[in-house]
C-alpha cells in the first residue's frame, strides 16, 4: 500500500511539475495570463497533494490519527478504570458525608455576593 501511494505521489508531482511550467510560460504572455493564474494555483494544490500521499498516514492527517489511538486507549483504560475503582471499594470504609453542612456554605456565601451586587 505505502508502494502505490508513494507512485500515485511521484505522478502527481510531475504533473504539478508540468502544470506548473506550462502555467509559467502562458503568464509571460498578456493574453494568456487569466489562463496561466489559475493554472499555477492548480500546480500548488497538486503539489501539497502529491507531498501528503508521500507522508506517512499520522503526519498527513493528524486530526485523524487520535480518533484511532483514542479507541485503542479507550478500551484498555476501562479495563484499568474498573480494576482500580473494585480495588478501591474494597479498600475504603463506608464513611458518611455531610452534604447539607457542605451546600449551606457555598449557598450563604453566594448570597451575600448578590445583595452586595443589588
Amino acid at each position: 500500500m505505502r508502494f502505490l501511494r508513494g507512485l500515485l505521489g511521484g505522478l502527481a508531482f510531475i504533473l504539478a511539475c508540468l502544470l506548473g511550467l506550462l502555467g509559467a510560460v502562458a503568464c509571460l504572455t498578456i493574453i494568456l495570463l487569466p489562463v496561466g493564474i489559475p493554472l499555477l494555483m492548480l500546480a500548488r494544490r497538486l503539489v501539497g497533494k502529491s507531498m501528503r500521499l508521500f507522508m506517512p498516514q499520522a503526519l498527513a492527517h493528524p486530526t485523524k490519527e487520535p480518533r484511532r489511538r483514542g479507541r485503542k486507549a479507550r478500551k484498555a483504560t476501562g479495563k484499568l478504570g474498573r480494576k482500580a475503582r473494585r480495588k478501591m471499594a474494597k479498600a475504603t470504609p463506608d464513611v458518611e458525608i455531610d452534604t447539607k453542612g457542605a451546600m449551606k456554605k457555598p449557598g450563604k456565601l453566594l448570597g451575600r455576593k448578590r445583595r452586595r451586587l443589588v
